[in-house]
């Protein structure tokens, strides 16, 4: 074996070189001795392509395949398989290799120019931007300085390819609300298209806001609203004590909570929660989460379920609403922190509160809870929460469309979100 060990090291080092006609001469020596290994009819291959010779390539990374179908010896039959021009087995190939290594961004951004040549731009589309993802977040093609000379050409047209091609499907979701309601009523939805693409510089904004997905300018900054901006809230306050009642059956059966934060580690909780790690807590008992409403709250919490049917409830598939009982463990803090976006406002209806230093403090103005009087604010304000006494403290949150949103900006931010968000989903992007 050490005579093939040698063969194939002097392989490498032609190839390394641009040495192709001693690259051809070693490999071709090299499979007499080792004709049905991998590596060696990687390596015969590599020197073929070198040579241009994709066909003859493939043929050998095929044979090699059927020995070794690992993600290495398939990437670079898929690679093989392109400068064949044989775009549709190049696909196949890519897929099995993805669905080994899903953050591979060089064989995926080569996956996404395979799909678009094959005239399947719609596919490609999120397979690009999944790819300029994966990459940026493991620090390469942030700059020049961060993308191989061989790969700046490909990868600046890729982030070309992802802009056009979101602010088309995006600005495509608008446009019927566009024709619906006109130009002029879409126009903070518009202008918060282009922000959220970076196609417009963002407009100056309170600094202690930050919204971290989707922020609607033009809308006033308000940390903490005023309720008689909400018609439902009396109908949500006199259903304090029934509520009270169903979050007792839910507290004596303490397994119906849940984390709401589902971070196993320790460590990691550190970044949102303050107070001893042994017996700090934030847990949940959701009715909807992400949008997802769990049909068996309904049954637990009959009284609750129906009084949430009557509220106006933010309904984006995918993201909203999020509606729980919040429990927050004695001695415990929510760490500052910013929200998703401010076209939605979250609402807190106290219903146990302990006494003593139990509060919500958002832009910097502290709010002691009541229990059963509602407090509705914009998180994406910089705001906190903590219970320093020794009892648990409970609140109903909920989402609800921003105020100062008209009634036809909601139903086209429905739409585009939920447009956002399909896309992210297919492009495996948070």
């Amino acid at each position: 074996m050490s005579a093939v060990r040698t063969q194939r090291e002097e392989v490498e080092r032609s190839l390394a070189s641009g040495d192709v006609r001693k690259a051809l001469e070693l490999s071709q020596a090299l499979l007499a001795l080792d004709p049905v290994n991998a590596e060696s009819l990687t390596l015969r291959a590599a020197a073929l392509m070198a040579d241009d010779k994709p066909d003859a390539a493939v043929d050998l990374l095929l044979a090699a395949a059927s020995v070794d179908a690992s993600p290495r010896v398939l990437g670079t039959l898929a690679m093989c398989q392109v400068a064949a021009s044989d775009l549709s087995a190049a696909v196949k190939t890519f897929r099995a290799v993805l669905a080994e290594r899903p953050e591979d961004f060089v064989c995926r951004l080569a996956y996404a120019e395979s799909l678009e040549n094959l005239g399947k731009a719609d596919e490609a589309l999120p397979e690009y931007f999944h790819a300029v993802n994966a990459a940026q977040r493991q620090g390469r093609w942030l700059s020049d300085a961060s993308t191989g000379p061989a790969m700046r050409e490909r990868v600046k047209r890729a982030m070309d390819v992802i802009d056009d091609g979101r602010l088309g499907m995006f600005e495509r979701a608008l446009q019927p609300h566009i024709d619906a309601f006109g130009p002029d009523s879409m126009a903070r939805v518009s202008k918060a298209l282009q922000v959220y693409l970076g196609a417009q510089a963002e407009p100056a904004r309170d600094p202690r806001q930050r919204p971290k997905f989707f922020w609607m300018p033009d809308v006033p900054a308000t940390p903490f609203f005023d309720g008689g901006q909400f018609a439902w809230y009396p109908v949500l306050e006199a259903a304090t004590s029934a509520i009270q009642e169903e979050l007792g059956e839910v507290l004596e059966g303490s397994s119906k909570l849940e984390p709401f934060l589902q971070i196993d580690s320790k460590q990691m909780e550190e970044e949102y929660l303050a107070g001893d790690a042994q017996s700090r807590s934030w847990d949940a008992f959701f009715f909807y989460r992400h949008g997802k409403h769990f049909d068996d709250t309904r049954a637990t919490c009959p009284k609750t379920s129906s009084i949430l049917a009557q509220l106006p409830l933010t309904h984006i598939a995918g993201h909203a609403p999020e509606v729980l009982f919040s429990v927050l463990a004695p001695q415990t803090h929510i760490k500052p922190h910013y929200g998703v976006t401010n076209t939605r406002v979250v609402t807190h209806l106290p219903l146990m509160i302990p006494e003593g230093d139990c509060r919500l403090v958002v832009g910097g103005v502290e709010h002691p809870w009541q229990e059963g009087r509602c407090v509705t604010f914009d998180d994406t304000f910089l705001h906190e929460a903590w219970n320093r006494t020794g009892q648990r403290r409970v609140v109903l949150i909920l989402d609800t469309w921003n105020p100062h949103l008209t009634a036809e900006e909601c139903i086209a931010l429905k739409a585009l979100v939920e447009s956002i968000g399909d896309f992210n989903r297919r492009a495996h992007v948070q």
